[in-house]
């Protein structure tokens, strides 16, 4: 027995010694009951979560690949994803994020992920994709064969899936004790190249353009300062060189997304 030990059982009484031990054991159960928790928030603040939300069609699986520098499932690529998807994009000093990626088709999975990301484990940050009218068109169900629709059809679909989403984000800033972020990427600007100023432009709140109305009513729902919003134009692929759109100019998109996204969850 050490010197010390004999110095405590010597000086405390035996009522003493047991509370001080009561004490030390209550205060090692309170630290380790705590450490899930303080894991758990250095994990949400290296490792944000980001929903990606938006309607089938829309490439939000290619752009979360892209993000996360893996490769597309050619399969998801062609019918898309019935069941939530999950991804981590990890960069330099230990930071990164966790992407959870909502289907796009209105079916019961889709709802139960929404549910999740906004409800059950609410998300850091949210990236809805958009696509300017040129989605991909999908048979209900993610079944596989060709499918059509015009532009305005699908610049309608959208409209309609924003007003879902949109009531969601704007019930989730109302509960968040912080501001919470949303970007709104308008994808497959590779088909557009000539117009990607223009399709900002009709994604953008005080546009005064359809979709820009509905952002601004979110903003009015949600409240200025519990919602910051951005609007950037984005691809998932490019051309050779020498094509209207190159690569290198879908890459340094990708690459202004990521880093904005640096920014909104204080990484830069």
């Amino acid at each position: 027995m050490s010197q010390t030990s004999s110095r405590i059982r010597t000086i405390l009484p035996t009522s003493s010694r047991t509370a001080l031990g009561a004490t030390v054991a209550t205060g090692l159960l309170t630290a380790l009951a705590s450490a899930p928790e303080r894991l758990g928030r250095l994990l949400r603040d290296r490792y944000p979560m980001v929903a990606v939300t938006g309607m089938t069609g829309v490439g939000k699986s290619q752009l979360v690949d892209r993000l996360s520098r893996r490769s597309t499932d050619d399969a998801v690529a062609e019918v898309g994803s019935a069941v939530m998807e999950r991804r981590t994009r990890k960069g330099a000093k230990l930071h990164g994020f966790r992407f959870l990626v909502v289907p796009g088709d209105n079916a019961a999975t889709r709802l139960s992920a929404l549910d999740e990301v906004f409800h059950d484990e609410p998300v850091d940050g949210l990236i809805h994709v958009v696509a300017n009218g040129y989605a991909t068109p999908r048979r209900a169900g993610g079944t596989t064969g060709a499918a059509s629709a015009t532009r305005e059809e699908q610049l309608a679909a959208e409209l309609e899936d924003w007003t879902i989403t949109s009531h969601r984000i704007a019930s989730l800033a109302v509960r968040r004790n912080k501001p919470i972020w949303l970007i709104i990427a308008v994808t497959k600007t590779d088909l557009y190249p000539d117009a990607v100023d223009e399709a900002v432009r009709y994604y953008s709140p005080g546009s005064g353009t359809p979709f820009g109305d509905k952002v601004d009513a979110l903003r009015a729902l949600a409240g200025g300062a519990k919602l910051s919003i951005d609007v950037l134009p984005v691809s998932s692929q490019g051309g050779d060189r020498r094509s209207p759109f190159p690569d290198k100019r879908a890459g340094a998109m990708v690459d202004a997304l990521a880093d904005r996204l640096g920014q909104l969850s204080g990484h830069a």
